[in-house]
């Protein structure tokens, strides 16, 4: 009886384990790789001249004479 007892519950470890590896979700694609230009490249050039712009403003207010 303890035999059978056993044989039951490893089969039925067996089956509920069997089921939850089935209902994990696949492992996904790799993504579409999407081109970096036109607009992505015009912002990059505007923020790095906004940058210089303002780094330029900072050191010309430290070179004006103080009253």
């Amino acid at each position: 009886m303890k035999t059978f007892l056993l044989i039951i519950l490893t089969l039925c470890i067996f089956l509920i384990f069997n089921a939850v590896a089935f209902a994990q979700p696949p492992i996904p694609a790799a993504p579409s790789q999407a081109p970096i230009d036109g607009g992505l490249g015009l912002l990059a050039a505007a923020g790095g001249s906004y940058a210089l712009k303002k780094l330029r403003d900072r050191k010309n207010m430290d070179d004006l004479p103080e009253d």
